[in-house]
């Protein structure tokens, strides 16, 4: 083995994966919202958490607007 190694030169490349990275946050959600996605979950297998995830991420990647309106 060699003592030192030229890190930079082994691996030139960027991680592809560096802008998936995820971010743990606190979020409040209704218990029905979150047992509308459990329920989901069980029928398609995927953790709830990663259901929820990749709902926002749909609706970031299709730049949807909310309608919200007070009655």
């Amino acid at each position: 083995m060699r003592e030192e190694y030229d890190i930079k030169s082994l691996n030139p490349r960027k991680n592809p994966y560096s802008e998936k990275l995820k971010k743990q946050i606190t979020i409040n959600i209704d218990s029905s919202t979150i047992e509308f996605f459990k329920k989901q979950a069980e029928d398609t297998g995927i953790p709830y958490q990663t259901l929820i995830n990749l709902y926002l991420s749909d609706c970031v990647k299709n730049n949807r607007k909310l309608s919200i309106s007070w009655s």
